[in-house]
């Protein structure tokens, strides 16, 4: 069987296109802030790729410095300007419970990385509004938003069912189980239909939404199952292991699988994967800042319409 290689710049090109017909055609310059408070070479990185594929969009985006106590206020500051649509944060800070308090310190209206604990607690009771009225979606984590754009792309999703089930009958494994992608991926695909294998080096959890899709969000069961019982069962594998001696064991995956790596380190082994998956997505980084271009906009969006609402 041949394996399809597909690029995450392939993926991203058509919300980079719309994100940059969004914004000339309607002549609008929304702001992204970035705070950058640690040493971390791949939070540099990572910045400075956002700044340059803004400027392609024509988002204005603007790299803070500062100390990490100083954060805290500096936030704030951001969160009482109107001229900044969007704020994110180069985590980690501190690197422990600091750091959640700081994620939900961002206002809620312009937390482009949807790390509030409002949005979070929607994603997880797979509440997809920030109304009653459902004009306003809510905000989803930037990754696995965009590993949602990935099986969306590949065709994982089964576009003739209706919306929110459209996983229903995928058998998914994901390799990570952090609060940053791998738990929030891992209840999104569930809530979404699909019954979801969660590992880590604790064990595998099962994340699902009960036979027929019946419960209304998903539900999490602990199992005794080994990464060789789920892997054979998988018609998609997911794995964001942060180490690059990590290897995904491909003898154990099915044939014809969808094969997809978030690490900053090549998870599969390249020779190997192509000949059993069908689609292998090595890296999904540019689908990544393309959903925090996209939340960008949907937030300018809602505070536009809020201001509107308040001048009437």
């Amino acid at each position: 069987m041949s394996c399809k290689v597909v690029l995450a710049q392939s993926i991203s090109a058509s919300y980079r296109e719309e994100l940059k017909n969004t914004v000339k055609d309607r002549n609008i310059r929304p702001k992204l802030v970035g705070f950058l408070a640690n040493d971390d070479p791949a939070a540099a990185k990572y910045a400075e790729w956002t700044a340059k594929t803004c400027a392609e969009t024509g988002i204005e985006f603007e790299l803070r410095k500062c100390l990490r106590n100083e954060l805290e206020n500096k936030i704030v500051e951001a969160n009482q300007d109107s001229a900044v649509h969007g704020i994110m944060v180069y985590y980690p800070v501190f690197g422990d419970r600091q750091d959640q308090y700081l994620q939900n310190v961002v206002d809620v209206g312009k937390d482009v990385e949807g790390l509030h604990h409002k949005y979070v607690y929607n994603m997880y009771h797979n509440i997809r509004f920030l109304d009653q009225a459902q004009t306003k979606k809510c905000i989803i984590p930037c990754t696995p938003l965009g590993l949602v754009k990935v099986m969306e792309y590949v065709g994982v999703y089964n576009g003739i069912l209706p919306y929110g089930n459209r996983l229903h009958g995928r058998v998914v494994t994901i390799i990570n189980r952090s609060e940053i992608v791998g738990r929030p991926l891992a209840a999104l695909l569930a809530n979404d239909g699909a019954k979801v294998y969660s590992v880590d080096i604790n064990g595998i959890q099962e994340f699902h939404r009960g036979v027929g899709l019946k419960l209304k969000k998903h539900e999490v069961t602990e199992t005794t199952l080994k990464i060789e019982d789920v892997l054979p069962l998988s018609d998609v594998v997911i794995t964001g292991v942060p180490t690059p001696s990590y290897k995904v064991p491909s003898d154990l995956i099915r044939d014809g699988a969808v094969c997809i790596n978030f690490s900053t380190f090549k998870n599969f082994d390249a020779d190997e994967i192509k000949k059993k998956a069908s689609i292998y997505v090595p890296a999904v980084g540019k689908v990544t800042v393309a959903m925090l271009e996209r939340n960008l906009v949907r937030l300018y969006d809602y505070q536009i319409q809020e201001s509107t609402v308040a001048a009437s």
